[in-house]
């Protein structure tokens, strides 16, 4: 699906937030590989959501609300509350070969709140999408500079 390897499946933002869409990345795992956190953070979830493993990270000062990144199936090694270095073991790849059609593979995701965000972007290898920061000093619709 091109690009990076061990790259299974890219971030395709629904069009509204009940639309479909891929909100994460596929990466290519095995079950039992060890799962790391992408960032420092805190452990915010570990358990079971639809009969899904699944660890979410919290990354304070990251900005208001602060990312969250998402993964699963994941079996979580931590309880919820532990502080969590960038690339620490969070967890393990549990069997799943549901979600991707290749067969079993780590889904990972980003949030802000609500909204989903391309989980690459953190590494700089997403796809950037620019949206205007409001309107210009006349108030005429365009965007105003940084």
């Amino acid at each position: 699906m091109g690009g990076a390897p061990g790259l299974l499946g890219r971030f395709e933002p629904p069009t509204a937030p009940w639309a479909a869409g891929h909100r994460g990345v596929d990466l290519a795992a095995e079950p039992g590989a060890e799962v790391r956190a992408a960032a420092a953070g805190v452990i915010a979830f570990s358990g079971s959501v639809a009969g899904r493993p699944v660890v979410t990270v919290s990354h304070p000062g990251s900005g208001s609300p602060p990312l969250r990144t998402t993964y699963l199936p994941v079996t979580g090694s931590l309880p919820v509350g532990t502080a969590v270095a960038a690339g620490q073991v969070i967890g393990r790849l549990a069997p799943e070969g549901r979600h991707c059609a290749a067969g079993d593979c780590l889904h990972w995701g980003l949030l802000r709140g609500r909204r989903y965000l391309d989980p690459l972007t953190l590494f700089g290898t997403g796809r950037a999408r620019l949206l205007p920061l409001g309107p210009g000093p006349a108030n005429d619709g365009r965007p105003t500079g940084g």
